[in-house]
């Protein structure tokens, strides 16, 4: 059984999903500006980090790598590859990743619009898909489009500036009928493309600190999508969607998403600690019953399954290491990673096993696509203390 239920957290809407009354996922609605396009203007420079500083709204300034600077983003004057921006420079910028604490938003020009089938990068070259695919589907598809895609890329290269795009193909593209997919891929790509020229005329006849390109929204229509195709991925295409009775404690369970400390089944317990430059997942045997034969091996496996679903909720990302129980054959080590691999796989963000290190701490990756819970309910605390002050 799957429900879709939509509640509040401290007066702020909340979309989660539910899998046998379990929760796997959970969105807070809010206002953000990841991946959002402005026109900014260059305060200054750092040489010797090699970036430039840009004020892409008012309040707000950002990083930006020198050494990704494309020539058709930089609007105020004629920019070739290889010359170096200068304080006062207008330049179109997206938001990679989003500010947080101490840190400034990262930003590029390498501009990446997503459609339905799509994810279009102004910049790259060529095509991919998704690793969610199956490989059969993933490679069948590139193939698909592979040439077409390139002559469409080349037909708007004057109108892109000078510079060529790259796609990636998203899941949705697995609903498409075989006769149907190239058609609408390469349909949906091309819009993506006449977006991106849009974005970099209109940029042109702006003035700096305009947003330029916003697919975000605190609509709690679009989250419950989101969660739908959460549950598409693992197989659940008709969830229920209801509005929270309270009967699934969804407060207490974020509460408990705070914690560092989470129990399993058999006993065993996670310590979760997520720090500034890396997030550190201990596995303990607790009160796990010992002598079992293979009892290590089972309560990794156990804390696999729950250190993904931890990982997803918390929306831990960067660089995750994992200290799993120590377990004798090197077989029960293939078995753990090739399990940790498919849990990887399914997240809806990419995550990617690196290595086992030589003190058997299992090494893993994943994307920064928005801010942390930790960091959210930071922002939600803050909101609330505010309120009680006006």
């Amino acid at each position: 059984m799957a429900e879709i239920i939509v509640s509040e957290y401290k007066n702020v809407p909340v979309v989660t999903a539910f899998i046998d009354n379990k929760l796997e996922f959970l969105q807070f609605v809010r206002k953000s500006e990841l991946h959002d396009i402005y026109l900014g203007r260059v305060d200054y420079i750092v040489k010797n980090i090699d970036a430039a500083f840009v004020r892409y709204r008012d309040d707000e300034i950002g990083y930006l790598p020198l050494k990704s600077v494309l020539p058709a983003c930089v609007v105020n004057r004629t920019f070739s590859k290889g010359d170096t921006l200068k304080a006062g420079d207008e330049v179109i910028v997206q938001v990679e990743v989003e500010k947080q604490k101490t840190k400034k938003a990262r930003l590029t020009t390498y501009l990446a619009l997503s459609g339905r089938y799509n994810v279009v990068t102004l910049g790259r070259n060529g095509v991919g898909a998704s690793l969610k695919l199956d490989d059969k589907m993933r490679n069948d598809l590139i193939y698909s489009i592979k040439e077409e895609y390139k002559s469409l890329s080349d037909t708007f290269f004057d109108k892109l500036l000078g510079s060529s795009t790259g796609t990636i193909i998203r899941t949705n593209a697995s609903d498409l009928a075989p006769d149907n997919a190239q058609s609408a891929i390469l349909e949906d790509a091309e819009n993506c493309i006449k977006n991106i020229i849009d974005i970099l005329g209109n940029g042109r006849t702006r003035t700096s600190g305009t947003l330029l390109y916003s697919k975000n929204s605190s609509e709690v229509s679009l989250y419950i999508e989101k969660a739908r195709a959460f549950l598409k991925s693992r197989g659940i295409t008709d969830p229920a969607i209801i509005n929270d009775t309270g009967i699934h404690g969804i407060p207490g369970k974020i509460d408990d998403l705070q914690k560092n400390k989470v129990w399993l089944k058999s006993g065993a317990y996670l310590i979760i600690e997520q720090l500034e430059s890396f997030n550190a997942i201990d596995v303990n045997t607790g009160k796990a019953i010992s002598g079992k034969k293979d009892i290590s091996l089972k309560v990794n496996e156990e804390a696999a399954n729950e250190i993904m679903r931890q990982v997803r909720l918390r929306n831990l990302t960067g660089m995750i290491l994992i200290d799993f129980i120590n377990m004798k054959e090197s077989k029960a080590y293939d078995e753990l990673t090739e399990l940790v691999k498919k849990l990887a796989r399914m997240d809806p963000v990419h995550t990617a096993f690196v290595d086992i290190t030589g003190l058997g701490i299992m090494e893993l990756t994943r994307n920064k696509n928005d801010k942390s819970l930790k960091e959210i309910l930071q922002e939600v605390e803050k909101a609330v203390d505010i309120s009680k002050h006006q």
